[in-house]
């Protein structure tokens, strides 16, 4: 597909700078493509990619802590509606968050109970990574399991509770914490990339809440699972509440099953595609200083 060469930009109140790579500022653009067109990376080597452990990471995510919220730190919430419960969501203000100012925030979901994930929120990775603590609001969502009163480490709990929960929660860190409603990001590691459509797309005004999307590994759509409404049909209809909103996805090996299936069905849409060149399946690439790591933070 061609790409139009005419950017159309439009701006976030980022207020951070991501390490060193990027220079300190207060406000940064966020560009995306006039054609919404499909972009691709350069190729990785899929022959014999190597082990991402082989690297050695240059950032840790805070450990998870029953404190009240502060800048630096990674605290559990218990909303109100589920006190007495094993639900709840980790909330982490960047270090340089001051009270009456505005901040961007990524709203991430965790991957399913498996040998490279926790399927827990305190779990995740990817929005420490990618914003390196500063300048971002982060959030840990759960799939709520209404029925056992806890968070759910594989697939999704309740549906219309987990989307009901993530409604809720962006409303009160906006309102309580200067997060930024129009620049509010989902992003999620396997059944998480999967949940940026299938729980972030889920009706239209969950869809409304979100300026782009970041999905690493896996994609709603490309395959069937064993849930309800994982079929193509059903995931089109999400795919439709999509719009020309940005998403950057990303897969280890190989992202071309998902771009050969967006291709087919939603050719408008502003997609960037991102192969990773490792063999692992886990979101812990971003802790690391890699080209990909640097692809996704030039990205947002």
């Amino acid at each position: 597909m061609q790409v139009n060469s005419k950017p159309f930009c439009f701006p976030f109140c980022f207020g951070a700078y991501f390490g060193a790579c990027l220079a300190p500022c207060l406000a940064m653009v966020f560009c995306t493509s006039a054609l919404r067109s499909v972009r691709a990376a350069p190729p990785a080597n899929t022959d014999n990619p190597p082990d991402i452990k082989t690297i050695a990471p240059d950032l840790k995510v805070p450990v998870m802590e029953n404190a009240p919220p502060a800048p630096g730190k990674r605290v559990k919430v218990i909303d109100p509606e589920f006190k007495g419960t094993d639900v709840y969501h980790a909330l982490y203000l960047p270090t340089d968050w001051k009270k009456g100012k505005k901040y961007p925030v990524i709203v991430e979901y965790a991957g399913n109970k498996w040998r490279t994930s926790l399927g827990t929120v305190e779990g995740s990775k990817l929005g420490y990574g990618i914003s390196g603590g500063k300048g971002v609001i982060w959030v840990c969502m759960p799939f709520v399991d209404i029925k056992n009163k806890r968070n759910a480490s594989t697939w999704w709990g309740d549906v219309e509770a987990t989307v009901s929960y993530c409604k809720k929660t962006v409303k009160n860190i906006c309102d309580d914490y200067g997060g930024d409603s129009s620049a509010v990001f989902i992003a999620g590691f396997s059944r998480g990339a999967i949940s940026c459509n299938f729980i972030g797309l889920h009706d239209d005004q969950i869809a409304s809440l979100w300026a782009g999307f970041i999905c690493h590994s896996h994609y709603d759509g490309v395959r069937k699972w064993g849930y309800p409404k994982s079929d193509r049909e059903s995931a089109l209809k999400r795919l439709k509440r999509l719009g020309g909103r940005p998403q950057f996805i990303s897969h280890e090996k190989s992202v071309k099953a998902t771009q050969d299936y967006l291709k087919a069905v939603y050719a408008k849409g502003n997609f960037t595609f991102q192969t990773l060149g490792f063999v692992n399946h886990t979101d812990t690439w971003v802790l690391r200083n890699i080209p990909e790591r640097k692809a996704a933070r030039q990205w947002v």
